[in-house]
């Protein structure tokens, strides 16, 4: 049976942050995850996970300058020292918040050196700094994925399709070096996404779902959600699936999808 964790940076936002750990648990998750933590001491953040039975599943490490448009510094040339230290930070706030998870963002190719070498520098940049993110991360237990995204949400994306993605993670051999199977992201490039979860279950370390093409719950768009959660569930993964969508309207009354899967036995 999936288990799911509601993801508080898209859903709950007609509640103030700290205030959608409490909503989530409402609404019968029992596990959350969001982009990024760092506007908040992680003991507090600790404490509302406590305080409501929650169990945080993922967060993503430091991706630079998110406001200035950044993506992630992993692939970035030259910022090799701040990328160390942002895995320090992730690695001192997974400390505290318990998640064996952390995604890591390869960020954007440069716009200006576009083209196949600055592909192959960004390439060998990205895979050195994933080494030493799972080197680590595999002292502290926890899983480092890397993830896919489309080109439509966040054009100049280093890294866009699974195959790319298992092949990086086979080139590093760590581990716990994993991909970061989004639904949403992966049928907006590539599709045929069963066959692809079957080919590469063994290297998936974290699953998210949203309708497609808006974004919004999965009972909605063009994914049939209820056979891709069975198939999940035979080829035996069992992490949380993270719901990172945008509710059409208030977040609670949008979850009548997932009424089945709290209400199921166990």
């Amino acid at each position: 049976m999936p288990r799911f964790a509601a993801n508080l940076s898209m859903m709950y936002n007609e509640h103030a942050f700290l205030d959608r750990f409490a909503a989530a648990s409402r609404d019968g998750f029992n596990a959350v995850e969001f982009l990024f933590p760092y506007e908040f001491r992680a003991g507090e953040l600790k404490s509302r996970l406590d305080a409501h039975g929650l169990t945080q599943a993922l967060f993503n490490a430091p991706p630079g300058d998110w406001s200035g448009g950044e993506r992630g510094l992993a692939s970035l040339p030259g910022r090799e020292d701040e990328f160390r230290r942002s895995i320090d930070t992730a690695l001192e706030y997974a400390r505290v918040l318990g998640n064996r998870k952390l995604h890591v963002m390869a960020g954007l190719i440069s716009g200006d050196r576009a083209g196949e070498t600055q592909r192959k520098t960004q390439r060998d940049v990205y895979l050195n700094n994933l080494a030493y993110a799972a080197r680590a991360a595999q002292a502290e237990q926890i899983t480092v994925v890397i993830e896919p995204i489309n080109t439509r949400d966040m054009p100049g994306y280093f890294l866009n399709r699974q195959d790319d993605a298992q092949a990086i993670c086979a080139e590093v051999g760590a581990p716990n070096l994993k991909v970061q199977f989004d639904c949403y992201h992966c049928q907006i490039v590539e599709g045929d996404l069963a066959m692809k979860l079957k080919r590469d279950m063994a290297g998936i370390g974290h699953i998210q779902v949203a309708g497609v093409p808006e974004r919004h719950e999965p009972d909605i768009g063009e994914l049939n959600y209820p056979y891709l959660f069975d198939l999940i569930d035979a080829l035996g993964y069992d992490g949380y699936i993270g719901c990172e969508y945008r509710p059409r309207a208030g977040t609670s009354a949008g979850l009548g999808w997932l009424k089945p899967y709290l209400d199921a036995p166990r």
